[in-house]
């Protein structure tokens, strides 16, 4: 029973951890309704960011905030030079666009910086906290909680003026220009705050794992995340998140000692292929009704 709580406990954890991941995907598709699959690559570079700032000695506050800030610019800058050109074209080329930027990330960052894992110690410490005999990863704690306020933040800032344009941008850009709103620079907002969302989950993850090319893998749980959620919904990313990360947990927990390893990737997997079938909107998700 204990076994089993614990594995609930940390899988709950590691999914807010998850969602931190995911929420730059959905807060991109939210405002400018693109599916963007660099999403993974750019938690990778947010990383590598934060970690040469700190290994070039600048104090770890100060690092994350100069990576968010850099992140941001690297948002705006994706937009104005890739994604507006995009404009007007199938959406199945704006999202091979983001794949391939996906690609093109993963194979730099590492190429400039090192493949090989890079330290980045937030200070967090290695002991678990023990509750009964439940033994919680200290940093998943930290991340989980980081997780909570980044969800908390995101849900609120769409209730600005700032996200209801975003809001209204992603609904319709025709409109949204009619009644004078930057379609334009609502977008690259919406890449340069995913590119914020993307330091969080690139320092945390990196702090338990390392930072290296790994990093852009997250990019995978992150999709189960959004369309399990629902890939427009802020909420759907919260119990998205605590549905994978559990599951995520508990089934390899108790599976991997019988088949030898491998099921949690097999887990993201069902979740994705079952989601899509059943409801392909997701939990939370709006559902367009199209005639076609």
């Amino acid at each position: 029973m204990w076994y089993f709580a614990e594995l609930v406990v940390n899988g709950a954890l590691t999914g807010l951890m998850y969602s931190l991941a995911a929420l730059g995907f959905v807060l991109i598709y939210k405002s400018s309704g693109v599916p963007n699959l660099a999403q993974g690559a750019i938690v990778m570079v947010a990383g590598y960011a934060v970690w040469l700032l700190v290994a070039s000695g600048v104090p770890l506050p100060l690092a994350i905030v100069l990576g968010a800030a850099a992140m941001f610019g690297l948002g705006l800058l994706m937009e104005r030079l890739l994604l507006r050109r995009m404009v007007g074209q199938p959406i199945i080329m704006v999202v091979m666009l983001t794949l391939g930027l996906e690609i093109l990330l993963r194979g730099i960052a590492p190429g400039l910086l090192g493949a090989a894992p890079k330290s980045l110690d937030l200070g967090i410490g290695l002991a678990p906290v023990i509750i009964g005999d439940i033994f919680i990863n200290r940093a998943y704690l930290w991340g989980g909680a980081m997780a909570l306020a980044m969800i908390v933040a995101a849900m609120l800032f769409f209730r600005t003026q700032i996200g209801t344009k975003l809001r209204a941008v992603s609904d319709d850009h025709v409109a949204s220009w009619a009644v004078g709103i930057s379609v334009e620079r609502a977008i690259g907002i919406s890449w340069g705050i995913a590119g914020v969302s993307a330091v969080a989950a690139g320092v945390l993850w990196g702090s338990v794992q390392g930072v290296d090319w790994t990093l852009s893998m997250l990019l995978f749980p992150a999709v189960a995340v959004v369309i399990l959620g629902g890939i427009d919904s802020i909420v759907g990313v919260f119990v998205g998140g605590l549905i994978v990360g559990i599951l995520g947990s508990v089934i390899p927990g108790y599976l991997d000692g019988i088949v030898g390893g491998g099921t949690r990737d097999v887990v993201t997997s069902l979740i994705i292929l079952l989601t899509i079938m059943v409801r392909p909107y997701g939990i939370f998700g709006r559902e367009d009704i199209e005639r076609i």
